[in-house]
């Protein structure tokens, strides 16, 4: 793999950096390729601009929270009937996009797919910093900000537990386990790379640093066995919650006596959608930083080309979900599901629904073709539209089912204010900042890792 002849754009790269030069080594050279980026005084100029343009999002995140926190949270657009809106449409959002890092993780590990080497760590951290802003909005959109401890399973001040029966309780349970596996298993796959960066580090206080976090390691035969175990270990306990996690968040729909959501469809579903929307985020995260920080010949196109033809296939699933959910409200001849359907397609909100259906079923169908699969113009264009289509999706589930009530007397149009968008934009601000945090001070891609796959991906280095 790194000692193929470098791509044209691998030769002339930032100017802190300097160019790539292929070596007798191919262990050594993957090491400084990857680990320099957090070596070096100053990232390049692109990174002090995307981190000051997120930074200023995530302060209006605060500004926004601390304002409905004041005010309360008829700052937002929630109304009656349409009571959940932007901030649980964030979190089904949020949590749906960290699906992609646990699956390539744990899932393509336990099935060894070699390919998954060079960007599952920057899928692993994209699930940590999105679950950690998912985890926010429960507790702003409880309207008591004081009071988030009660969704936990601990006593309040009334000597009363939460309600173990509600769907919203299982949440914390779901998401709560879901960040604690998903970050040991990031931390533990890290920790070789961290000890390589406290090897090389020259500064005390960095030696320090990354030497606490690398726990000893050494290298040793009975580190890598035991180490070896315990990823082996994680990787077991992640895979069913690719699959439980979204299906838990479904219920919070699926449970409910509400037409539009009562359906058994959801689990499977809001999996594939959770999927689907991951792994276009992965990739719209992956091509900048590949370009920025001299990866090419590390993170590859046959690795984006994997990734698109993931989100071509879960797609389509998404897209055949849509249709049956139609199905299904015209076959169970329930007069009530039929019109939150036919209104949810053709109501005052079928701009929605249909800005959905674009983005989320039409577009990704181009990945069909290998010229646009391996375009990157082309790849960014499709994986944004899917990330807006997908949270789209969210709003519609959510808004169309809500707006129209049993009672026409109940009737409403949901309409957010700038309060809704400054906190959906914030929280993107508070993921990006992470990110780029992350590329900057931890290796982007698991060095020890792909180490292990160099023999294999010798005899394909003419495929460049």
């Amino acid at each position: 793999m790194t000692t193929a002849a470098p791509e044209a754009d691998d030769i002339h790269l930032n100017a802190y950096q300097g160019p790539l030069k292929p070596t007798d080594n191919p262990f050594a050279e993957l090491t400084e390729n990857v680990i320099r980026v957090t070596e070096v005084p100053k990232p390049p100029r692109a990174w002090y601009i995307a981190f000051a343009i997120s930074l200023a999002a995530l302060t209006m995140f605060g500004g926004s929270i601390g304002y409905v926190f004041y005010e309360g949270i008829g700052a937002w657009g929630n109304m009656i009937p349409v009571a959940w809106a932007f901030p649980i449409v964030n979190f089904v959002f949020w949590v749906g996009i960290g699906h992609a890092g646990t699956l390539i993780s744990a899932i393509l590990f336990l099935l060894r797919a070699r390919w998954r080497t060079a960007i599952n760590r920057s899928a692993e951290a994209m699930t940590i910093f999105a679950v950690i802003c998912a985890l926010t909005f429960p507790g702003i959109h409880i309207g008591r900000p004081w009071l988030p401890y009660w969704m936990f399973p601990i006593p309040n001040q009334m000597d009363l537990w939460p309600q173990f029966r509600s769907p919203l309780e299982w949440d914390v349970f779901a998401v709560g386990t879901y960040f604690t596996v998903s970050l040991l298993f990031w931390y533990i796959g890290m920790i070789p790379d961290l000890a390589a960066i406290r090897d090389r580090a020259k500064e005390r206080t960095r030696q320090a640093i990354y030497g606490a976090f690398a726990m000893g390691w050494r290298g040793s035969s009975r580190q890598w066995h035991r180490y070896e175990r315990a990823y082996l270990i994680l990787a077991a306990l992640a895979t069913p919650l690719v699959l439980s996690v979204h299906s838990v968040v479904s219920f919070d729909f699926a449970t409910a006596q509400l037409p539009g959501w009562h359906t058994t469809i959801f689990p499977p579903y809001f999996v594939a959608g959770a999927i689907f929307s991951g792994f276009a985020m992965v990739v719209t995260l992956l091509v900048p930083a590949r370009q920025f920080f001299g990866l090419k010949r590390i993170i590859r196109m046959e690795h984006l080309e994997n990734m698109n033809k993931v989100i071509l296939a879960t797609g389509t699933m998404v897209g055949y979900a849509y249709g049956m959910e139609f199905f299904i409200a015209w076959y169970g001849a329930n007069p009530y599901e039929t019109f939150a359907f036919v209104n949810r397609a053709f109501g005052p909100y079928a701009w929605a629904y249909w800005t959905m259906v674009s983005c989320n079923v039409i577009f990704p169908q181009l990945f069909w073709f290998k010229k646009i699969r391996t375009s990157i113009p082309a790849m960014m264009v499709i994986c944004a539209l899917v990330n807006v289509g997908m949270w789209f999706e969210r709003f519609v589930i959510i808004v169309t089912s809500l707006n129209r009530d049993f009672l026409p007397s109940s009737w409403g149009y949901f309409l957010p204010t700038a309060f809704d968008f400054m906190t959906l934009v914030g929280s993107f601000g508070l993921f990006f900042t992470l990110f780029l945090l992350f590329c900057r001070y931890l290796p982007l891609v698991a060095v020890a890792e792909v180490k292990a796959t160099l023999p294999e991906a010798h005899a394909h280095d003419g495929d460049h």
